[in-house]
């Protein structure tokens, strides 16, 4: 009787241990979580300092809501870690921590200079601009990733669609991999199968990758970045009329610097056009059109968004919001940075 008392008081002691370790790392994940409205207390006019400086630099330049959204999505698909977090299925994390924002350096080379961002990102003063008035106020705490989490939705927003509450606590990286913007950003010429495999590799959806294509609702891209479509004759989806267009416009002198609106219909407005446009054969970039032409599935999806701009709408905040959490770094890892250009 003794020993079954002991073995019994034993047993609970177990579970208490058990259970008191689960809590603590119950807690320690949540301190480490991305919140809403984290800076309430530490910086509260955060967010409308950076919804102002947005709404006013898209008043000035329509394309940047677009450009700016482009930052956090060019952002979140590089991991800025010299070593990258690889689980045991080689599934490597790349995270938002602001690395596109770094400058080259004689002893540092970002990603500014990676293809798919050399002569083709932009609105870096923006965020600039929103930096400094936001160290003025409430100096190193809103992170640059966040920064670039805030005016992504805030460029939506500001263009007709919908808004989402922005989950804040990613710090920012100490460096930069020029070696994965070249590698990881979806290119403008990418098969289906090579959008689907990039987006998962970082931890996106088949789905997500349909719906996050719909940010090409805005903005506007060179010739160069399209000339293979310009090509194309024949087939079910061919536009013939539009590619004509494309052709006379990117035939010009200095034809290949040449801006074309990615939607014609409604090219400042974020809408679902960009679905509707892509059945109508005038997708402008070959990875835009490819939903449609190269892929069932990924066209009854196209088919499902050009329907119904609300559903498209809802999926589209619960994609930003994923991309944004990809592989943050929160707590102590990384730092706030006083210029989102250079390191501490």
């Amino acid at each position: 009787m003794a020993k079954c008392l002991i073995l019994c008081l034993c047993m609970v002691m177990l579970s208490i241990n058990v259970a008191h370790a689960m809590n603590e790392t119950c807690i320690d994940d949540i301190s480490i979580v991305l919140q809403i409205d984290l800076y309430r207390n530490s910086c509260p006019e955060a967010e409308s300092i950076i919804f102002s400086s947005v709404e006013n630099a898209v008043s000035q330049d329509a394309r940047m809501a677009a450009s700016l959204l482009r930052l956090h999505f060019h952002d979140c698909f590089v991991n800025a870690s010299h070593s990258l977090t690889c689980s045991t299925n080689n599934m490597c994390m790349y995270g938002c921590d602001g690395s596109v924002l770094l400058d080259d350096t004689e002893d540092f080379v970002g990603e500014k200079t990676a293809p798919p961002n050399l002569n083709s990102l932009r609105g870096f003063e923006v965020i600039d601009a929103i930096k400094s008035e936001l160290e003025s106020v409430c100096p190193q705490t809103v992170s640059c990733a966040d920064i670039l989490a805030t005016v992504a939705r805030d460029s939506v927003v500001i263009s007709g669609g919908p808004s989402w509450e922005v989950e804040m606590g990613r710090k920012d990286s100490l460096g930069a991999s020029k070696e994965a913007a070249a590698n990881n950003i979806p290119g403008p010429n990418s098969t289906v199968p090579i959008l689907v495999a990039k987006f998962q590799n970082v931890g996106l959806s088949f789905n997500d990758m349909i719906v996050l294509s719909g940010a090409h609702t805005l903005g506007m891209a060179r010739c160069s970045t399209f000339s293979a479509r310009l090509q194309g004759s024949n087939g079910p989806d061919i536009n013939l009329d539009f590619l004509q267009n494309l052709q006379q416009l990117c035939s010009q002198m200095d034809g290949n610097s040449r801006l074309a609106q990615l939607d014609l219909v409604s090219p400042a407005t974020f809408d679902n056009q960009y679905y509707v446009n892509l059945l109508s054969g005038e997708g402008l970039l070959p990875s835009d059109q490819a939903l449609v032409t190269d892929d069932y599935q990924t066209r009854q999806i196209v088919l499902s968004y050009a329907e119904d701009p609300l559903v498209f709408f809802e999926d589209f905040k619960s994609s930003m919001l994923k991309m944004g959490s990809l592989g943050v770094m929160t707590g102590t890892d990384g730092e706030v940075r006083k210029n989102c250009r250079v390191v501490n």
